[in-house]
């Protein structure tokens, strides 16, 4: 019997998801079907992620219906939201979650990828709004580092695969660094090892939403089965 997985990470039960992450592994649909595929898993997880992170707040201004009749209007809470796609996969996510929130928030994009022979993160872009530390400062950010960050109440992260948790243990870094109180990964698919370590990384900040889990990772941290490479499945990169 598998070991149960921490408290914080979430695998959706939604009959439609799984059905449609199954469709997504398949190696024969085209770049604009992984398109699709992702955006509507995306927009299943996403709702099921900021429903349990969001909550519903009146506005004190007065609204009228076409027939002329009061109401008030509601809002989300926090407003101090940020959505963080990990290039250049999480782009595919992106949409959907913009959707999905009632107002536009802003998008800080990300850039890490792994090297190679190592397999760890390496930052080559961010347009976080402050310099923060280098990602291998496990400590967090030294105070000669900082340009005193605002605070910012909920990030959301976009990243389509935990395969080693490399990625997403050194975005929460980043995030804590640059002030977020809260941070929700949304990914549609991610394996054992890797959530595990995610999940471990600031268990009282941080949920993990996830469409799937597959159990392993091979030597090249690739997920086994998997989805392949997201990225190159949706710009047609393979093998560039």
């Amino acid at each position: 019997m598998a070991k149960p997985l921490p408290k914080n990470v979430h695998i959706s039960k939604h009959p439609c998801l799984r059905a449609k992450l199954s469709q997504l592994r398949d190696q024969s649909i085209s770049a604009r079907e992984t398109r699709t595929l992702i955006h509507e898993i995306s927009l299943i997880l996403g709702c099921e992620a900021t429903a349990n992170s969001l909550s519903v707040t009146e506005d004190m201004e007065d609204m009228k219906t076409p027939l002329d009749h009061a109401y008030t209007k509601q809002t989300i809470s926090p407003k101090n939201i940020s959505i963080i796609p990990i290039l250049r996969s999480g782009l595919g996510m992106l949409d959907a979650i913009q959707k999905i929130l009632p107002n536009a928030v802003p998008v800080h994009h990300l850039g890490l990828c792994r090297e190679s022979t190592t397999l760890q993160p390496v930052e080559y872009y961010s347009n976080l709004s402050f310099n923060i530390p280098s990602i291998s400062n496990e400590r967090g950010p030294r105070s000669s580092d900082r340009k005193s960050p605002t605070t910012r109440s909920l990030a959301i992260v976009l990243d389509p695969l935990i395969a080693l948790g490399g990625t997403c243990t050194a975005t929460i870094r980043m995030l804590k660094g640059w002030g977020a109180q809260k941070i929700i990964i949304i990914s549609l698919l991610g394996a054992r090892q890797g959530i595990e370590r995610v999940a471990r990384e600031w268990e009282d900040g941080v949920e993990i939403w996830l469409a799937g889990m597959d159990e392993h990772v091979n030597e090249r941290g690739t997920i086994i089965p998997g989805l392949g490479d997201i990225g190159d499945r949706l710009f047609l990169t393979t093998g560039s």
